[in-house]
């Protein structure tokens, strides 16, 4: 027996890429559990969204957090078919040896433990249910970043966190996809989010000079980093898993000063 998709669980769901992402999946079929820190507010946005959406508080560096939630979804849906590891927080903005130890934990906490508990649960799940016509029986996306595989002096946590959660996909990939389950991740550079707003407010980065340092010119909007979500969980992916996605308007892939990208063009 066969089945499709149809429920996405999205961690971070509140604002910014998780937000936009559980648009773009709302848009495209599938119903959304939107978990936040921020219960209400991913209340009201799965309200926005219509009927068959839910919204969900959730700390995702709780294990009781997350045992209830995951338990909870699974017997309003019935399944849980895809899962996008997005909940995120800022890095200090310091210099290294100024930093506080507890903020350089909670950092790592949600990035990478939150990654790890959400997809702990939902892999128990996805593992009893049914495959579907491409033999798959679920797909998570992790988030990485331009920051997973490039050093930026000062965010230490933010950086060695989304290593983790780079190796982390690798090796989920290659332990469930005999079992049915896809594991990937996107690799987004800067994004216009309220969290890189916060950021360039406190002097951590340059908008401008961000500009500048992309071949693409520009930062990303968030719906673009949503697509790309929505591709890998989607059908469409059923023969990839373990991979990195970036999506970072060329970033990574300018092996050479910025000044021989010329000037952006309006």
């Amino acid at each position: 027996m066969t089945r499709k998709f149809s429920l996405a669980l999205v961690t971070g769901a509140a604002d910014g890429i998780g937000w936009a992402t559980a648009q773009c999946l709302a848009t495209s079929g599938w119903h959304v559990a939107l978990l936040d820190l921020n219960g209400e507010l991913a209340k009201e946005r799965a309200s926005f969204l219509g009927e068959g959406h839910t919204g969900w508080a959730c700390d995702v560096t709780s294990i009781e957090d997350v045992k209830s939630c995951v338990t909870e979804i699974k017997a309003t849906y019935g399944s849980i078919d895809a899962l996008v590891n997005n909940a995120g927080i800022a890095d200090q903005t310091v210099p290294t040896l100024v930093q506080d130890i507890d903020a350089f934990d909670r950092v790592l906490a949600v990035h990478l433990r939150g990654t790890f508990l959400m997809s702990q649960q939902v892999i128990a799940c996805m593992t009893e249910q049914s495959r579907n016509a491409e033999g798959v029986r679920g797909a998570i996306v992790n988030i990485g970043s331009i920051a997973s595989t490039g050093g930026i002096p000062g965010r230490n946590a933010y950086c060695a966190a989304k290593a983790g959660v780079l190796g982390m996909t690798r090796a989920l990939a290659s332990e469930w996809a005999r079992r049915g389950i896809r594991v990937n991740a996107v690799a987004p550079g800067y994004v216009k989010t309220s969290l890189v707003q916060k950021l360039t407010e406190q002097g951590a980065i340059d908008g401008v000079s961000i500009a500048r340092r992309t071949p693409m010119g520009r930062m990303a909007e968030t719906y673009e980093i949503a697509n790309a979500i929505s591709f890998l969980i989607s059908p469409q992916a059923s023969y990839i898993t373990g991979v990195v996605l970036p999506v970072d308007g060329g970033w990574a892939a300018l092996g050479a000063p910025d000044t021989v990208l010329g000037p952006i063009e309006v």
